[in-house]
């Protein structure tokens, strides 16, 4: 099984593709992505991410493999998503089973890995993070997405990492880390540092950014505030893990100019030499399609060989 029908799937969006395995870059040889209501009912859901693999020509009895962000059963396939304001419908669903049945040519398996998995697989198998060791890959969208990747395979628990692996059940400044740092968190205090009116619209994050790069005290002290904040959270699990190397992929990396600084000092706050080298992804839109492919092809079973 070389070509591998994939999904991600995203809170607005569905990506399906066809990845083939063999090839240089494990290069997807075709990209559908449609837009997805995240608080449809559950079939209309199903029926929704269904027509998008539809769309990709798939061999019959395919082994899929599909990225899904948590919280989610990935042995079992069930969704588990509650309290979280996406996919609230699919809590307590068999999104496997569902799928199963509406793929198309009668998929004889799926499987599932988490989304910011399939982000560091893709870039181990095919990106920044080739050939090393122990890699940190840190996604930074509308929230915080980590997985920590020890010979090209997902480290979830033990001493060395966070609950889960997962750098969102972390605390920074005495709250959640996703409270201090994600999109509504840094809208949020931005509103406060540049006095804005807590009932009106607010700029984005690029937005902020913008204002930074020009200078602006509120949207420096921004970026300082809340990215200062995830150094700091990361710096004592990467003591512990000593990763080779930080891979920064998601829509906030475009300005890793400004959050890398603030990133970084975090990390000094706890300590001189934590602060494993880091560069943003070369992978970011087609790393996870890639790693779900060659999670499917190895069915999390074994670790991924090393790419040659």
């Amino acid at each position: 099984m070389s070509h591998v029908p994939v999904l991600e799937i995203g809170g607005t969006h569905v990506t399906a593709s066809v990845v083939d395995t063999t090839a240089a870059g494990a290069a997807p040889l075709a990209v559908v992505r449609r837009p997805v209501r995240a608080h449809a009912p559950a079939d209309d859901l199903l029926d929704a991410i269904a027509a998008v693999g539809a769309q990709v020509e798939v061999p019959a009895g395919a082994h899929w493999g599909v990225a899904i962000p948590g919280p989610f059963d990935y042995d079992t396939g069930i969704g588990r998503f509650r309290g979280i304001g996406k996919f609230e419908s699919l809590h307590g669903v068999d999104v496997g089973a569902g799928l199963l049945v509406r793929l198309p040519g009668t998929p004889r398996r799926i499987s599932f890995v988490n989304d910011a998995d399939a982000f560091a697989l893709g870039e181990y198998r095919a990106g920044a993070a080739a050939g090393r060791s122990r890699v940190l890959c840190i996604t930074l969208g509308t929230g915080v997405g980590s997985s920590f990747l020890r010979d090209g395979r997902p480290v979830v628990d033990g001493p060395d990492v966070p609950p889960g692996g997962r750098a969102h059940r972390l605390t920074a400044h005495g709250l959640p880390l996703e409270e201090v740092v994600s999109r509504r968190a840094i809208r949020r205090f931005y509103a406060d540092a540049a006095g804005l009116p807590g009932d009106g619209p607010l700029p984005d994050v690029h937005d902020i950014a913008a204002s930074a790069r020009a200078g602006e005290a509120p949207a420096r002290q921004t970026v300082q505030h809340c990215f200062g904040a995830l150094g700091q959270a990361l710096a004592p699990w990467c003591e512990r893990f000593r990763p080779d190397l930080m891979v920064v992929g998601g829509s906030m990396a475009g300005s890793w100019d400004l959050v890398g600084p603030a990133v970084r000092e975090g990390f000094d706050a706890w300590g001189a030499g934590v602060a494993p080298p880091t560069v943003t992804a070369l992978r970011p839109v087609d790393a996870p399609l890639i790693g779900a492919a060659h999670w499917a092809l190895r069915d999390g079973t074994a670790a991924l060989p090393a790419p040659t």
